[in-house]
């Protein structure tokens, strides 16, 4: 099946973290079985296959909890549940209890007065501009036309909230301050995704941030941090996260991006603001009944994961690193690993091949050799065909790597394309 533009861009939006390779898988060497009277689909087949290679890979640069069997991710939860909260407490109800907990704790990490636990970050970034365009009276919001919102939301500023949006840049980059004092018309929020991730996980500097903030302020506007992936952005700004999202009016978190949690995500800002987001959470039915099994994942990845994250961003900029010498050693031709280098522990690889051909070479390595180097690749979504990019996460199984593992890594993965 070709795929279009547009299905590219909703099956990027799955993104590393959010792997739509989500299904049972088989042990190698056997075959799933099927009702004779049902015939599988080959996508279906494809990603079954490629899903069961990651599980089963004795080496990889991040295993992703979305891909976990059901029973493992349960039992997972389970074993680590009493680390975080007592588990003889009563069940959390429409956001108390452990729930609460998890709302007090993101605070303080972001030095906020308040947070709001949402069920989705679509929905609690939804809300967040809502509630700053009826404080300003105006509803613009600038953003980068690669932000969330604009390319997988399917609209739903304007078409929930009557909200409507302006590009102070389309360079694959946050906007300048000077792009952000020169706009030629008014709008009422700012919003910035850190990092940019259709860009390739991109940001700027510490002092390029807080420019461009200033920048908004100078025109009496608001400053919304997308923060989704915030957590390891620390490391590129040199700064620990209250300082960075202090310079903002409200930030939206993920738990389940970066932390490994099962979904949900956090609104941190004033205690008006986020009283205010309760409501609107309330009417645009996101007062889930009990939410802990969300909130305790989110607990554990805190404890676990956000100590880590210095080092597996160092990390990436040795993979990265030791992927371009790869390929240059491998006589790979054209290649761009971008940024080099990262910025955060994700960054993209382009290869001048059709992605098709990159994802079963990618599998094929897999499944032959146990070293899981890169996962999905997709089509580049514009320029001419033939070119595709995939996205390196490096999480802790990655830190046992050394540079001389990525380039024999990189050896055997070209080897598929000869």
């Amino acid at each position: 099946m070709t795929e279009t533009d547009e299905q590219a861009r909703q099956r990027r939006a799955q993104g590393p973290e959010r792997s739509p390779e989500q299904g049972p898988g088989t042990a190698p060497g056997q075959e799933a079985e099927q009702d004779p009277e049902t015939e599988q689909d080959p996508e279906d087949a494809g990603r079954l296959r490629r899903l069961n290679a990651w599980r089963t890979a004795g080496r990889t640069l991040a295993r992703l909890s979305s891909d976990l069997p059901l029973g493992e991710r349960l039992a997972g939860l389970a074993a680590e549940a009493g680390t975080v909260t007592a588990l003889d407490r009563p069940l959390d109800f429409y956001g108390d209890g452990v729930v609460a907990d998890l709302e007090e704790r993101i605070a303080g990490l972001l030095g906020t007065e308040a947070a709001a636990f949402f069920p989705t970050g679509t929905m609690a970034q939804q809300v967040a501009l809502r509630c700053w365009a009826g404080r300003t009276g105006n509803s613009a919001v600038a953003l980068h036309p690669l932000a969330h919102p604009e390319v997988h939301e399917r609209g739903a500023l304007e078409a929930l909230s009557g909200l409507r949006t302006v590009h102070p840049t389309h360079e694959p980059r946050l906007p300048t301050a000077q792009e952000v004092r020169d706009f030629p018309e008014p709008f009422g929020t700012l919003m910035l995704e850190l990092p940019l991730r259709d860009a390739g996980y991109v940001l700027p500097t510490w002092d390029e941030l807080a420019a461009v903030v200033a920048a908004a302020r100078e025109r009496d506007a608001v400053v919304h941090f997308d923060g989704a992936r915030l957590w390891e952005c620390a490391p590129h700004f040199g700064r620990e996260l209250p300082e960075i999202a202090a310079l903002a009016d409200s930030v939206y978190v993920s738990f389940y991006k970066t932390l490994g949690g099962i979904s949900g995500a956090a609104l941190a800002g004033t205690a008006s603001l986020v009283e205010e987001a309760r409501t609107w959470r309330h009417r645009y039915g996101g007062q889930l009944f009990q939410q802990f099994p969300a909130a305790i994942a989110a607990l554990i990845g805190l404890d676990r994961e956000l100590p880590r994250l210095p080092s597996y961003v160092a990390q990436a900029r040795m993979v990265a690193g030791a992927l371009a010498e790869g390929f240059a050693a491998a006589g790979a031709g054209w290649f761009r690993v971008h940024p080099e280098p990262p910025h955060t522990h994700q960054f993209q690889v382009w290869l001048p091949y059709g992605a098709d051909v990159l994802t079963e070479a990618a599998v094929q390595m897999t499944e032959e050799t146990g070293v899981a180097l890169f996962r999905s690749w997709h089509p580049a979504p514009s320029g001419p065909p033939g070119l595709s990019f995939t996205e390196v996460t490096v999480g802790r199984a990655g830190l046992e790597w050394t540079e001389g593992d990525v380039r024999d890594a990189v050896r055997e993965f070209m080897k598929r394309l000869a």
